[in-house]
This record gives structure tokens, sequence and C-alpha cells, in this order.
């Protein structure tokens, strides 16, 4: 027909943020000059680009650039986590 069959993979689709939610975030809380409450960060997230691609994928892109992005599931615990790692302070 007018389209090439493709063959269907198991592997599951995650949701990958380009850029990644922990680039956002921190660029955000550099523009605000202070700590972002929790609504922000859920906010942030909630409006941010993402594409659904196959795990591994993303797992490459994440392997490319250096590190891992947040788990949007789990965004403002491993914000919290990795906030003072991206700035250095310990608020």
């Amino acid at each position: 027909m007018g389209f090439m069959a493709t063959e269907q993979s198991d592997e599951d689709l995650v949701p990958t943020f380009i850029p990644p939610l922990i680039a956002i975030l921190t660029a955000s809380e550099q523009e605000r000059g202070a700590p972002l409450t929790e609504d922000e960060v859920v906010e942030i997230r909630d409006n941010a680009v993402a594409m659904m691609m196959p795990r591994s994928m993303g797992d490459a892109m994440a392997a490319s650039r250096g590190y891992a992005d947040l788990d949007p599931e789990n965004v403002w615990a491993e914000w919290q986590l990795r906030r003072t790692e991206v700035d250095g302070t310990d608020t």
C-alpha cells in the first residue's frame, strides 16, 4: 500500500526531554535567582518538550551528553538531590 511495514519492537517507549529537564530547571532557577518551588518544577516538567523514544535511544542520548536526566515521575525529589550537584550549594 502507501507505507512500509516496520518491525514491531518490544522495547519500552520513554519520554525523553529535549533539552533535558535538568538543564531546563537549572536555567530557570538561575534566571529566577532563587530555588524553584515544587509547583514550579512540576509545571516546568509538564510544559517541557518531550519525545517518546525507545529506552535504548534515550540511554544513548544520556551517555552522549555525559549525564542522565531526571525521572519525570520523581522530578521533585531528584531535582532536590541533583540541583546541589549542578550549582554546588547545599540548600
